[in-house]
């Protein structure tokens, strides 16, 4: 199993997809906590933090400066990262990245929001800084928004003008209802891993449809209500976790099945066997003054760009596994040890375990205070982190590379069904959004996607 990995992803993000910089800050915490789990006594296991692949920062601003050489060949670079007014003090990803690309080279970006990007003579300026890229912090629907506040009307002139990276036209592509569109009626269109690694996906209203064993299903609605505990409702539009239901977490299915019907734009899928994409770690719970193994649900963003894979994020948490929903972000590191996977993770769990609460507690508080420190925190504060990494192959990361690849032409191919009309039963998108998309199709530009895996490298646990 060290050669290929489990699960299925979960949804892409083709807007304006994050965590670029929570991973750097993890990889930071990871190594701190490694080194002090090691001084207590060397575990044996040789692992790698510095891999290129484990930190994407570097390779997310060279997709920006591609950007920037294709709007504005042989100028200085001045980029602007745009988010919401109330998130800019908020969000520490998108501050350190602003500081990180200050100290490139000729390089100069600034952090604002939307109603001080202002368009001039044709060109779109940041005071008196004419801006060569811009990076979005949102959707088009916060722009929908700002535009019908007339606070966007800089922004909407860098989008027609084709500076802001994503170009808006791809966040269709990433609604949920596409995967519907993906093991449905153009399956043959996709490649083998992206067909693979799609679950089963319907959009949820009364409806005939083919199951995902190819049964015939005469009454979508209440083919979930016989199946309740094996599915999950989510909203095709929604993020951080928001609105998704998961069937056997409800005590009422018929109150939670009509919350979905009502609000309209929902898909279903089967849940995914939560063995496929658990690990188990060693957790302390400073209340109780306790050291134990705990399983937790993880997640693996994987970002891709027109040059392949850039990295990933490797996240925890409940169901969701969203920072936004209160999950976590591990660093992640590659197994340099010739030892089998599922046994070096056991080997590092137990080497925490036997340091005991006193000794892990100190070095708890030591790599809190780095999280502090560096500004490892989210809309909801601090962010959480694990004290081993997530430890994956070197042959795991050349098939995600596979993956990632198969996945950057699939969704290509996508766009432009979309852009042909033949998507629009799986993308319902309201006519403001629509038209902020049409503004800027993507045609295979320098852009970002982030695919979220629910995937397991260890192998399935008991």
């Amino acid at each position: 199993m060290q050669e290929e990995f489990l699960g299925y992803h979960s949804e892409w993000n083709l807007g304006s997809p994050g965590g670029w910089d929570y991973q750097r800050m993890a990889q930071e915490i990871g190594k701190i906590a490694w080194r002090a789990i090691n001084k207590h006594g060397k575990i044996g296991i040789e692992l790698d933090f510095d891999d290129p692949a484990l930190n994407p920062v570097p390779n997310f601003s060279e997709l920006l400066l591609r950007a920037n050489r294709m709007n504005y060949p042989g100028e200085k670079p001045f980029i602007a990262l745009v988010a919401e007014k109330e998130t800019l003090e908020k969000v520490g990803e998108n501050i350190r990245f602003v500081k990180y690309l200050n100290t490139l080279p000729d390089v100069k970006a600034v952090l604002t929001e939307p109603s001080q990007i202002l368009s001039r003579n044709g060109e779109i300026y940041y005071g008196n800084n004419r801006i060569t890229s811009i990076f979005l912090d949102f959707n088009n629907s916060v722009i929908a928004r700002l535009e019908s506040e007339h606070a966007a009307d800089g922004l909407l002139s860098a989008i027609k003008r084709g500076l802001v990276t994503n170009p808006r036209g791809m966040e269709p592509v990433g609604a949920k209802g596409v995967f519907e569109a993906v093991t449905s009626e153009y399956r043959d269109m996709m490649s083998e891993t992206t067909l693979n690694r799609t679950p089963w996906t319907r959009q949820f209203y009364r409806r005939s449809t083919d199951g995902p064993d190819g049964e015939d299903i005469k009454d979508l609605i209440m083919w979930v209500k016989h199946n309740w505990d094996k599915v999950i409702l989510k909203p095709v539009h929604g993020y951080s976790g928001k609105g998704i239901i998961i069937g056997h977490k409800e005590d009422n299915p018929d109150l939670a099945i009509n919350k979905a019907l009502d609000a309209g734009d929902y898909i279903v899928q089967p849940l995914i066997p939560l063995r496929l994409w658990a690990e188990d770690f060693p957790w302390l719970d400073k209340t109780t003054k306790k050291l134990f193994i705990k399983r937790w649900q993880t997640d693996f963003r994987c970002f891709v760009t027109d040059a392949g894979l850039i990295g990933f994020v490797t996240r925890f948490g409940g169901i969701p596994t969203n920072v936004g929903s209160g999950g976590g972000v591990q660093s992640a590191a590659i197994l340099r040890s010739d030892v089998p996977l599922a046994e070096a993770v056991k080997s590092v769990n137990e080497a925490v375990l036997r340091l005991g609460f006193d000794a892990v507690s100190k070095i708890q508080n030591g790599l809190d205070g780095v999280s502090r420190e560096i500004g490892n925190v989210y809309l909801l504060g601090p962010i959480m982190c694990t004290l081993r990494p997530r430890i994956i192959t070197q042959k795991q990361i050349g098939k995600l590379r596979e993956y990632a690849e198969n996945l950057w032409c699939d969704a290509l191919q996508l766009e432009k069904l979309w852009l042909e009309g033949k998507l629009a039963r799986y993308v319902q998108l309201g006519p403001d959004e629509e038209k902020i998309a049409l503004l800027a199709p993507w045609k295979g530009r320098p852009a970002l996607i982030a695919s979220d895996g629910l995937f397991g490298f260890t192998g399935e646990v008991a």
